[in-house]
């Protein structure tokens, strides 16, 4: 979604985010960035806040992240009813269950 947006999505992970204060990135969560793709996503509640601030945890974490915890985020992506068909051709062909 990022990538068709002007200006675009920043890399979380790069200096000019991770030089953010967290203060900093909580305003930006929590009231977004008026003009650009970034919306608020504040609900003026004590658990969106806290919210909020786990997602500054995160966001500090990302230049950090394993190869396991990739992997581990990747297996909680959604996916379309094709994309699952998809891994499992994929899944059944390495396995030597694949149509014959």
């Amino acid at each position: 979604m990022g990538h068709a947006m002007f200006p675009r999505a920043p890399d979380m992970r790069t200096v000019p985010t991770q030089a953010m204060t967290d203060g900093e990135l909580f305003y930006v969560i929590e009231h977004g960035i008026p003009m650009t793709g970034m919306p608020a996503w504040g609900n003026g509640t004590p658990d969106g806040e806290r919210s909020t601030w786990e997602l500054v945890r995160f966001i500090r974490h990302l230049p950090k992240l394993s190869a396991a915890e990739i992997r581990e985020m990747e297996a909680l992506n959604p996916r379309s009813p094709a994309q699952e068909r998809r891994a499992k051709d994929i899944d059944d062909f390495l396995s030597g269950r694949g149509k014959t």
